[in-house]
């Protein structure tokens, strides 16, 4: 297998159907959920929708490089997304998010192994293995999060 596919593969247990690392994904995660429960507040965290959006903004950023185009992305934007007040809005979000998803592990798997050791747009950002693998590393992490804030939610709740 090629590395390029393997880490494709990486990138799709993250988002769309993966297991191994965190016995979840996004996917897993946020398919079934309400939509009140995404934008629900836990004091001074994200919420579950903005923690979400951040990781869309990230990837749709990296496939705008992937198709020709160029890096817009900016850390300073990553949190600034408009709200969803309904749960056709959550779902219309969601969908993005899995076609963007997609997008990128297709372009990384058609990627040729060559092409990862090259400059990702500019030196200072590193190769595009690094970016990629960064990108599996970000979205781990804020993974993390939206479990955790959601076990909050679900407790919360309860009470």
């Amino acid at each position: 297998m090629k590395n390029t596919s393997e880490i494709a593969n990486r990138f799709r247990e993250t988002i769309i159907n993966g297991t191994w690392i965190a016995n979840t994904n996004y996917k897993d995660q946020l398919e079934n959920l309400d939509w009140k429960i995404a934008i629900t507040p836990i004091k001074n965290l994200n919420s579950i929708l903005l923690l979400a959006q951040h990781i869309h903004y990230y990837i749709d950023g990296i496939n705008n490089v992937f198709k020709g185009g160029s890096l817009d992305i900016k850390d300073k934007f990553s949190f600034d997304f408009p709200s969803v007040n309904s749960q056709e809005e959550w779902q219309t979000f969601l969908s993005k998010f899995w076609t963007a998803a997609e997008e990128f592990a297709s372009f990384v798997e058609q990627m040729p192994d060559e092409k990862l050791n090259q400059v990702f747009v500019d030196e200072k950002y590193g190769t595009y293995k690094r970016n990629i693998e960064a990108m599996i590393e970000h979205s781990y992490y804020h993974l993390g999060q939206i479990v955790l804030i959601k076990k909050m939610i679900t407790e919360y709740t309860k009470c």
